[in-house]
């Protein structure tokens, strides 16, 4: 065998092996994009539920500021005419109903 025969022989083989190394990182790089692209669509899906889950708590939050906003109107109309509603009361009464001691 020659050198050039040789040299031609490890350059083949050389080109071959970097070849090969080529297309198994191909292969990964692959395979990776396709893990990485399926955990980006659960990571979109969990963002998409958990939009609509607080979307939900939002409007349940404005329904309860509603409600509470007419029963606080209810109340206020169902003493505005009441004597008893317009006398001062101690502090230590109000603290006592509100507590709800006995």
């Amino acid at each position: 065998m020659s050198r050039w025969t040789i040299a031609l022989f490890v350059s083949l083989l050389f080109v071959s092996y970097f070849a090969f190394n080529c297309w198994q990182d191909e292969k990964t790089a692959k395979e990776k994009v396709i893990t990485l692209t399926n955990q980006i669509d659960k990571l979109n899906k969990n963002i998409d539920k958990n939009n609509q889950i607080i979307a939900q708590r939002e409007h349940e939050k404005s329904q309860d500021a509603i409600s509470i906003k007419q029963l606080h109107e209810q109340m206020k109309n169902a003493i505005k005419n009441k004597q008893c509603a317009n006398e001062y009361m101690p502090d230590n009464v109000i603290n006592w109903m509100r507590d709800g001691k006995n």
